[in-house]
């Protein structure tokens, strides 16, 4: 995978239009003057468990004993369950009912909302199968993780002007391009499988 597949890839993972609703409801409670700090905070802490977990990732999968293929399987069928997800979403969303808190602190918006396993599980993947390429894999991540900031520090502007039918049709067109990808990645994963005899 180039640079930008993989960018277009961990954006689509991210989701930041199918997490409007879910940060607007989250922060609800919130004084709107202090939102905006609160989403900058947890985006900042979502982008460095990102980066730990694409620099780090492998060491903890060779300590573990994991073989990339387990890793790619395991990572294509959360994908696959996220994407169907996001195409009929259940009751309370993507990632299910999440309690609104006065000022959440990591959970729920920078991870699993931003930071997810999925996505972890992706970078991981990443590093593990092409670990020279993690300067590309960085910039790619930092290039999905900007567009995603953007978009989630003007989540209330976006919601009232797409509304929530758009962002669930916007959501919906994601998850169907986020199948295909995950379905690639199963097939590449098999095809990568050691053949015994």
């Amino acid at each position: 995978m180039d640079t930008i597949a993989v960018a277009l890839t961990l954006f689509l993972i991210i989701d930041p239009l199918g997490n409007i609703p879910i940060f607007m409801s989250v922060l609800s409670p919130v004084d709107p003057s202090r939102r905006k700090r609160i989403i900058a905070r947890e985006l900042l802490i979502s982008l460095c468990l990102m980066l730990l977990f694409l620099w780090a990732g492998s060491y903890a999968l060779n300590a573990l004993d994991l073989s990339p293929e387990a890793v790619a399987i395991s990572g294509g069928l959360i994908l696959l369950i996220i994407a169907v997800r996001m195409i009929f979403p259940s009751r309370g969303g993507v990632m299910g009912d999440e309690e609104p808190n006065d000022d959440p602190l990591i959970v729920p918006l920078a991870t699993p909302l931003i930071a997810g396993p999925s996505i972890l599980a992706t970078l991981v993947l990443l590093s593990e199968t092409n670990p020279e390429r993690n300067v590309d894999w960085t910039l790619a991540l930092i290039g999905a993780w900007g567009i995603s900031a953007i978009i989630l520090m003007a989540s209330d502007v976006l919601f009232r002007v797409i509304g929530t039918r758009g962002l669930k049709a916007i959501e919906r067109l994601m998850g169907m391009i986020l199948i295909s990808i995950a379905v690639q990645m199963l097939l590449d994963a098999f095809m990568a499988l050691p053949i015994r005899t």
